[in-house]
């Protein structure tokens, strides 16, 4: 997996999508944490302790994931 770690100016589009991101990613770790540790989620959404974890960590997950891919290289971006 070759990721891109060089610091050439990105295009505004690219760097767009790069911010974009990163705001996904914040945001899907911040709710998964909400979910899991703050009371007060679980009885606005009625929720136990093991649906709390569920959910909390496949938004976890999915904000990992998201994260992992905003370095990854895409092969028509080689030059």
């Amino acid at each position: 997996m070759p990721y891109k770690f060089n610091f050439r100016q990105k295009s505004p589009k690219r760097r767009f999508l790069l911010i974009l991101g990163l705001a996904t990613f914040i945001a899907c770790f911040t709710l998964g944490l909400m979910i899991i540790f703050w009371g007060r989620i679980s009885y606005a959404l009625d929720l136990n302790m093991t649906q709390r974890v569920l959910y909390g960590s496949l938004f976890l997950i999915y904000g990992l994931l998201r994260f992992s891919r905003l370095f990854k290289e895409e092969p028509e971006d080689e030059k």
